[in-house]
Order: structure tokens, then C-alpha cells, then sequence
């Protein structure tokens, strides 16, 4: 039987998908989490809320997609409800993550495998080589990028066979909107003046962990550890944690009830209780 809730822990797990995904993405930890006894929530991006074959089919959701109205979408989600939840981002939805934390939502928040926020200016080789698809004609600025299998293995699912690596490409994989990749890939550190992902490096929030995959092609470790680092004037929470031999498909492939765990443990422990109305 599973212990229930303390009464003053956050009840509520937000999980935020990451780019060339759905929310199906979280199918297992959904009740995975329910199990120990929380609410868990799984907002998709504003027009993916419908199946990843819909999506397939008719990817002009995607392509239309803006950063500030996902954002505004999720927050609305969070801010909606009783208590301030526990975020957790995977990838892009680790972006997200910080962007929703830096308007002051959430009682904890872990980003696994997170896409950066402005001024992160780490590349490693194997990052360029994961997103360089996306960048092989302007024209992708106004489309709905996908990876191929052979792409998707190398970026996303590398500790996978091939076999194992397509049929999650065949369950999960979507196109991404091409203006974000290039407005975050190739613009966002060179722009002058704040982007949409810009985050105040130095501001209160509440706790934040990075999880980063030792062999995650996409967003290599370099990419989170930077990523953390410029939080380092925060009088806010800040830890960074590699788990060696995971890839950017960590959330997914063999051992993710490890990662669920952690994820979880690291913030309940952390959570900052609401505030109580003395009014």
C-alpha cells in the first residue's frame, strides 16, 4: 500500500513534453505517479492535443506553433489550479520548465535532458550533428521538421538497439515547429536584446534540479551543466546530477522508473510550501 501525501506536499505533478513529442510521451510515468498517490497532469502544446498519428497527418499545428503562447497556455494550466505543483520538463519542455518558474510557478521543478535558455552558449559536436537536418534550407523556418528513424536514433534513442529505437520512432515521434529550432539554434544567443527564452539567471524561484543524460546526443551533458551554471547568483535552489550512460530517450528506455524516482524524490524533498492567506 503507498504511504499517502504529507499534508503540507504539493499533491500535483505537472509533466511537460518536449519538442518532436506529445504528452503520450509520459504514458508510463502517468500512473507510475498516480500509484504513489498524486494528481498528474500532462498538457499538451496549444493544437497537439490530439493523437500523434493526427499530428502526422496534418502537421500544420506544428508548424504555426509559438513559444509565447505555449507558454502562456502551460501557465494558465499551472496557475489554474489549488497549490503550486511539481513541474518536471523533458528537453524542450525543460525550456519550458524555467520559463514557467521564472514567472513564479511551481513548488519544485526538475528538467531532464533540458534544451537551454538564452546565453547558454554551449555546442558540443554531437548537438550539431543531431540538429543539423533542421538546418539544410531557410524553408524549414516555416515547417514542421521530422526526424527520420535513422535521425531519431542517433539524436534521441542512441543506447537503443535500432530495432527497439524505430518502434518508439513509430509510437511517439512527431515534427517539430522549424521556427523554434532556428530562432533558439541559431539566433537566440547572437540576437541583440532578450529572446522568448530569456530567463533572469539571478532571480528567486522556487527549487530546480537538472538531470542530464551521460550519452544524450541532443543535449549533451556540457549543455545542462551550462545550462545550471548560470543560476549561480540565484539565492534559489540549484543542483545539476549526470546519470552516465542515458540517453535523451532516458524518460522512456529501460531503467526510467530510476529516473521517475529521482525526479521525484529530489523534489518533493525540495518543494517550497505555498504561502499561507493570513486575509
Amino acid at each position: 500500500m503507498t504511504a499517502p501525501l504529507p499534508a503540507d506536499a504539493p499533491d500535483t505533478i505537472v509533466l511537460v513534453h518536449g519538442l518532436w513529442m506529445t504528452p503520450r510521451s509520459w504514458e508510463h510515468w502517468v500512473p507510475y505517479y498516480e500509484a504513489k498517490g498524486y494528481r498528474v497532469l500532462t498538457p499538451a502544446y496549444p493544437g497537439f492535443e490530439v493523437e500523434v498519428e493526427a499530428l502526422r497527418a496534418d502537421p500544420s499545428p506544428i508548424a504555426r506553433l509559438t513559444v509565447p503562447e505555449t507558454v502562456d497556455h502551460l501557465a494558465g494550466v499551472i496557475a489554474g489550479l489549488d497549490a503550486p505543483p511539481i513541474i518536471i520538463g523533458h528537453s524542450f519542455g525543460g525550456t519550458l520548465t524555467q520559463l514557467l518558474l521564472a514567472r513564479g510557478l511551481g513548488a519544485a521543478a526538475v528538467v531532464i535532458d533540458s534544451a537551454p535558455t538564452e546565453n547558454v552558449y554551449v555546442t558540443p559536436p554531437s548537438q550539431l550533428r543531431s540538429l543539423l537536418p533542421a538546418f539544410t534550407h531557410p524553408s524549414t523556418r516555416h515547417q514542421a521538421l521530422s526526424f527520420t528513424p535513422e535521425q531519431f536514433h542517433y539524436a534521441f534513442a542512441n543506447t537503443l538497439s535500432r530495432a527497439d529505437s524505430d518502434a518508439a520512432w513509430e509510437r511517439y515521434a512527431i515534427g517539430a515547429p522549424g521556427s523554434w529550432l532556428w530562432a533558439y539554434g541559431l539566433i537566440a544567443n547572437v540576437k541583440p536584446g532578450h529572446q522568448e527564452t530569456w530567463v533572469g539567471y539571478r532571480a528567486d524561484r522556487a527549487p530546480l534540479l537538472f538531470l542530464a543524460g551521460g550519452e544524450d546526443h541532443i543535449m549533451p551533458p556540457s549543455v545542462n551543466r551550462g545550462n545550471a551554471k548560470k543560476y549561480g547568483r540565484s539565492p534559489a535552489v540549484t543542483e545539476y546530477v549526470e546519470l552516465p550512460g542515458r540517453s535523451h530517450w532516458t524518460c522512456a528506455e529501460p531503467g526510467w522508473e530510476e529516473v521517475a524516482d529521482r525526479a521525484l524524490d529530489w523534489a518533493a524533498a525540495h518543494a517550497v510550501a505555498p504561502a499561507v492567506d493570513a486575509g
